[in-house]
């Protein structure tokens, strides 16, 4: 049977500039959406739907390899890092095995 690495994502995000529900809505949609068509992943609103200016979020990766599975990992936090409309308050990464 050939391997599976999968990695569980939760990243805390703070939306400085939302002023209402719909505004963060904005900003977390655009945020899932880009990850999932930019990276293959599934990723989704797990925390904080109440709240005008903070956000949980999910993202789950599986890869064949390892080092696959690490670089999708990067490449999600240098995207979430590159969204000036967020402030990233915290995170956790979960290796499933």
């Amino acid at each position: 049977m050939p391997d599976v690495h999968a990695v569980a994502i939760e990243v805390e995000i703070h939306i400085p500039h939302s002023q209402s529900l719909k505004d963060r809505r904005q900003v977390v949609r655009s945020i899932l959406d880009g990850a999932r068509h930019r990276f293959g992943v599934s990723a989704a609103e797990v925390g904080g739907q109440d709240t005008w200016q903070r956000a949980t979020l999910g993202f789950a990766v599986a890869a064949s390899e390892a080092r696959i599975a690490q670089e999708t990992v990067d490449e999600i936090d240098r995207f979430l890092w590159s969204r000036p409309e967020i402030e990233i308050v915290g995170g956790e990464t979960h290796w499933l095995t």
